[in-house]
């Protein structure tokens, strides 16, 4: 809110805003966060709630960057120009130049429109970044006859290949327990001794992987459909894939080999320490034929734990005591949940069964999302595992844990907000989208 209302007095920002006059959500992470504001030298400015000398050091260091804001915007609309003048399609513009631009912009000042050369200059560096790495080289590597039946078959040989015998050698769902709240204790004072304990315990008895094989054999307390990891009650084999597109993603486990590395290539910002083409898709075959798709297993854990504290969620009930849930997990994320505003609305709309609500409110949407909250949050938590899993970035302690599981909630609340607000804002008659009370 406080990022929100200092930007709207700034202008010349225009390429960096939304449409509603605030700062793009990449704005924020790529610029904002980590360039202007930098809440690790400035702990008053960072976390969920600021105080007031928190938001007026924000305001402050807002405005003392507004003239690098305002060339940042410029350089970011000149290179989007130049770009389309190169014939680039490659990436995300704003994931590849904002920070460079923010770079441009502290150390040349505004760009001359008329004088392009250094604009050039800086995409041809940072697509050459790529060494290969493209959606392009992709799919030319999918496609290209001579790889096809040796792919297809790779697949056909991981499949066959698991391993789909599986015992629960341990207490494991006290223990998952255990480690579910002792990770969000962690953040409250508690002390992680024993929670650290339980979770290398959960690791090394491959947990993770005995509930990814019974996903598979359907075994699993919920299906895989269940979760929201795929359409059809087992998984099904990995199929190559030609294309991919961000906007016609399928599910987890329902995606081809092209989209799960397309979402890599994607999501890094320095593609040249990726692994070759050939190798990522390798490595994907085999990553999509292991249980949860994943070859971690700390993350395999962590989907596993991060699974029971999804099926807990329960965000249009009303508060629930310790005695009704006693995970203080789902507690914490449950209770911020419910808060939203959006939420509050979502209830009313369940408790009325308003048969005169349009199909397309965005509300009744969000409503009938929050009756199964868990899928929403078990596919975002899957796509960060997938992420970390690639990067070979595997969780250590319980706080890391928390961390993660706790900031995919975040995320979906966010999703859920920012839909409702801009559904609501684009709509000519707002007040028409808002539910009655009962």
């Amino acid at each position: 809110m406080v990022l929100d209302e200092v930007w709207r007095t700034l202008d010349g920002v225009d390429s960096l805003s939304n449409p509603q006059g605030g700062p793009l959500s990449r704005t924020v992470k790529l610029i904002l966060d980590p360039l202007v504001i930098r809440p690790v030298q400035n702990p008053q400015c960072g976390g969920p709630m600021v105080s007031a000398d928190g938001a007026a050091a924000i305001e402050s260091r807002l405005s003392a960057a507004t003239d690098v804001l305002r060339a940042t915007a410029e350089w970011f609309t000149l290179l989007k120009r130049v770009r389309r003048s190169l014939q680039i399609v490659e990436g995300n513009p704003q994931d590849l130049y904002f920070q460079r631009c923010y770079e441009l912009a502290v150390t040349a000042g505004r760009p001359d429109p008329a004088h392009t050369a250094p604009a050039e200059q800086a995409i041809r560096e940072i697509h050459d970044t790529a060494a290969g790495r493209t959606t392009q080289a992709l799919k030319d590597h999918l496609t290209d006859p001579r790889r096809i039946t040796d792919l297809a078959r790779a697949i056909e040989t991981g499949w066959r290949r698991r391993n789909l015998r599986t015992s629960v050698p341990i207490d494991d769902e006290q223990l998952i327990s255990t480690v579910l709240d002792g990770s969000a204790g962690a953040r409250l004072g508690a002390d992680t001794g024993t929670a650290e304990k339980m979770f290398d315990e959960l690791i090394a008895e491959g947990v993770g992987t005995h509930r990814g094989i019974q996903l598979w054999t359907g075994k699993f307390d919920s299906d895989a459909a269940q979760l929201g990891l795929t359409t059809v009650r087992l998984p099904p084999a990995p199929r190559l894939g030609t294309s991919a597109a961000k906007a016609t993603l399928a599910l987890p486990f329902d995606r081809t080999v092209f989209e799960r590395v397309f979402t890599v290539l994607q999501a890094s910002s320095e593609r040249s320490e990726l692994p070759p083409i050939p190798d990522l898709v390798r490595t994907e075959i085999t990553r999509s034929c292991s249980p949860w798709a994943l070859l971690d297993e700390s993350l395999r854990v962590t989907a596993t734990i991060g699974a029971q504290l999804a099926l807990g969620l329960r965000p249009i009930q009303p508060h629930l005591s310790p005695d009704d849930d006693p995970s203080l997990a789902r507690r914490v994320i449950n209770s911020r949940w419910r808060r939203e505003a959006y939420v509050l609305q979502a209830r009313r709309l369940v408790v009325c069964d308003d048969e005169d609500l349009p199909a397309d409110n965005p509300l009744a949407v969000i409503a009938a999302e929050l009756r199964t909250p868990w899928r929403a949050y078990i596919r975002r938590l899957w796509v960060r595992l997938h992420g970390r899993d690639v990067r070979e970035a595997n969780i250590y302690d319980v706080e890391e844990l928390w961390d993660l599981l706790d900031g995919v909630a975040r995320s979906v609340i966010l999703d859920h907000r920012m839909r409702v607000k801009r559904a609501l804002g684009a709509s000519p008659d707002a007040d028409a989208l808002e539910p009655r009370a009962s």
